[in-house]
């Protein structure tokens, strides 16, 4: 079958392309951004893309276009695809039909962390030996020998097999970043409502998306329309005590549950609130050190444990691992195994992955753009490099931040670093400016913050003001005008 993806070079669309690929189909493409590490990833599996959303890229009729949810009626590409009678479908849609239906999928929703704890989750059930299939929305930073796991990574979706077990009767798996942005402009359900999961990990929830949800109890229902496929053999995995989530939860659950708590053992005394997390959950990250770096898992219905001493930080992180872990015991690893898995765990790109060290000034890309995210990756990154000066440079550039909804929060946020560089972009359509400039006045312990309007002047001022044994984090959910290696030049050229 020939299949045409509009949209093409979108992480999501990109690694469907792949799945596609793998699946034997001719696979062609276009976007209006045609560049790498996509465009290079889709033409070495063989994939033909084009620029731009033009009519004749739909000539002669591909047997089957789908539609990515940057698509929007009044296109030419898209009214030529209705008037003619194309058949179409969603990226969502077509993965649930085309590879889904026949596996046990594990999907990861919540408004943080999902892309880390589906890479986290794949890892573990390759490294236990489990060839199962993944979508996730980055790419996997992989520092190991092994030649498997080095080709099972390389990409950012990897098809798995559809049977497992020694005498393939078994269903396969698949882990799937369960994203909750709408699936299509036909279809404004979320793109995880479509993935009908077996196990399903709910790793928080918070108001984002405002250009297509208006308050969180919209979304709230989104996630119980997943909720509500969840089979009653199946698992809901999520952090004990989230209010957001019970209150989902209430709206009815016909699975069980397991909750988690992350729990701080590096001191000698147990608070109040840490007993009351250790009675309501089942599984428990101990930390062992402050900066999430070394933790142990336990497993109390078991009693089963495992010590994870890992590259990491942040407690958001330790999180992330440990309902990973809990999903992967739920379909047959051991927690000693998957603990071992995490500890050879390197990452994935964008999330505080170093870049370079100029003249011993550390600079970290990072993928935070809500102020919960940002607030939690400068938690841990001030706890691990806790001899460093911490440099926040912060981009608003999601649609939830552009339309100001966060502004409030957005100072406080950034507390923790001792200074902070936010980007105001031409256009903004709110004065990030002022909201700085009132929170400095109002506020003291948020530490030294300031607009800068161009990425010259931000460059400008790191290269005068920074000092060696600096840590620059740089957060952005877009290429930031390449400031990360710009940046890196001019430090080591200063």
């Amino acid at each position: 079958m020939h299949i045409h993806i509009l949209g093409i070079c979108g992480t999501f669309m990109g690694s469907l392309a792949l799945l596609a690929r793998a699946l034997g189909h001719t696979v062609t493409g276009s976007d209006a951004n045609v560049y790498p590490p996509m465009s290079t990833q889709l033409e070495n599996a063989g994939v033909t893309i084009e620029a731009g959303y033009l009519v004749e890229h739909l000539q002669p009729a591909p047997d089957l276009v789908v539609v990515g949810n940057a698509m929007k009626r009044g296109m030419d590409v898209i009214e030529y695809m209705l008037d003619t009678g194309l058949r179409y479908t969603s990226g969502p849609q077509f993965l649930s039909e085309q590879v889904l239906q026949s596996r046990h999928v594990i999907a990861v929703a919540g408004t943080h962390g999902k892309t880390t704890t589906t890479t986290m989750l794949a890892w573990i059930l390759h490294y236990a030996g489990i060839d199962a299939g993944f979508l996730i929305g980055g790419v996997p930073l992989v520092d190991t020998t092994d030649e498997r796991l080095q080709q099972v990574f390389a990409h950012s979706s990897y098809l798995g097999a559809e049977k497992s077990g020694e005498d393939q009767s078994q269903t396969g798996y698949f882990v799937i970043e369960a994203d909750e942005y709408d699936s299509a402009f036909f279809d404004k359900r979320s793109k995880f409502v479509h993935y009908r999961p077996r196990t399903a990990i709910l790793n928080n929830l918070e108001f984002d998306h405002a250009d297509i949800f208006v308050d969180l109890n919209a979304i709230q229902i989104q996630f119980h329309h997943m909720v509500r496929m969840i089979p009653s053999t199946g698992k809901i995995i999520m952090p004990a005590s989230t209010i957001s989530l019970e209150d989902t939860l209430a709206k009815g659950v016909w699975t069980p549950i397991w909750r988690t708590a992350v729990l701080d053992a590096t001191t000698t005394s147990i608070t109040t609130e840490d007993s009351a997390l250790k009675d309501s959950s089942d599984w428990q990250a101990e930390l062992i050190s402050k900066d999430g770096g070394q933790f142990k898992i336990v497993f109390a219905d078991k009693n089963e444990a495992g010590l994870v001493d890992w590259s990491m930080s942040g407690i958001h992180n330790v999180n992330n691992a440990l309902v990973a872990v809990a999903a992967a015991y739920d379909v047959g690893v051991s927690v000693s195994t998957a603990c071992a898995a995490l500890s050879a765990f390197a990452g994935i790109k964008r999330r505080m992955e170093l870049i370079g060290d100029a003249q011993d000034i550390l600079i970290f890309d990072d993928f935070a753009h809500h102020p919960t995210a940002i607030s939690t990756t400068l938690d841990g990154a001030k706890k691990k490099l806790a001899n460093r000066r911490i440099w926040a440079i912060i981009e608003p550039r999601s649609n939830t931040m552009k339309m100001g909804i966060h502004q409030d929060s957005l100072a406080e946020s950034a507390a923790l670093a001792d200074y902070t560089l936010w980007y105001e972009p031409t256009g903004l359509e709110w004065g990030l400016k002022e909201v700085i400039e009132q929170a400095n006045a109002k506020n003291s312990d948020i530490g030294n913050q300031q607009v800068l309007t161009s990425i010259d002047a931000i460059i400008d001022h790191i290269t005068v003001h920074a000092q060696a044994g600096d840590a620059i984090v740089i957060m952005s959910n877009g290429s930031f005008e390449g400031i990360h290696q710009r940046l890196l030049t001019t430090l080591r050229h200063r």
